[in-house]
């Protein structure tokens, strides 16, 4: 990724933040030099000392599994808000821009293959997405069911090596011009934009 030294992000809590409220990233391999990439939600989780580690699942169906296992890297991509920047809200000339914020993160990916870890995993996705619901749905996985439901998923764990992360929000711009920008922003109807107006402030 291309990563200008005023738009790389450092700070581990807004790392894990931007990644915790956008966890429906892309899983990305180059089996033989050719893209394949997979749309899925993720486990971030941070570990002390190290990068931290990324953990799904996907239909055992999707080939992309089979990538998985060989020893070779993956990237996971994840997506925070994005706004168009106008250039009638700077005070000082300039052009019509995007500001954005995205994470990169590659690891060596490992197959999940034992079923108690890979329930202990599908309980633990469940747990964090339902946390919110009024009544929260539980799995309830037995007998026949869950071998069943447990053989047509596969489980994976990413042991992350290198985190980018890159948080572009008009750094390179006069303090007036970012004010300016954010307040636009945050006057707009679409709640990305304001989402952007906040990660700036």
């Amino acid at each position: 990724m291309y990563l200008p030294a005023h738009f790389k992000e450092d700070d581990p809590g807004r790392i894990a933040a931007l990644i915790r409220d956008n966890a429906f990233g892309m899983l990305v391999t180059a089996p033989e030099g050719r893209p394949f990439v997979s749309h899925l939600p993720f486990l971030f989780e941070r570990v002390p000392g190290a990068q931290g580690s990324l953990r799904g699942h996907m239909a055992r169906a999707n080939p992309h599994w089979q990538h998985l296992g060989s020893g070779a890297g993956a990237l996971a991509v994840f997506q925070g808000p994005h706004a168009y920047i106008s250039p009638s809200w700077y005070a000082s000339p300039g052009v019509p821009t995007w500001n954005y914020a995205v994470v990169h993160l590659r690891g060596t990916p490992r197959l999940i293959e034992n079923e108690s870890e890979l329930e202990a995993l599908l309980e633990r996705q469940t747990s964090v997405h339902e946390q919110d619901m009024a009544c929260p749905w539980k799995p309830d996985l037995v007998g026949e069911r869950r071998s069943r439901l447990l053989g047509m998923i596969v489980g994976f764990e990413i042991e992350i090596s290198e985190i980018q992360a890159k948080f572009k929000l008009s750094q390179n711009r006069p303090a007036e011009d970012r004010s300016r920008i954010a307040a636009e922003l945050r006057g707009s109807a679409r709640q990305t934009d304001v989402a952007v107006a906040d990660l700036m402030s």
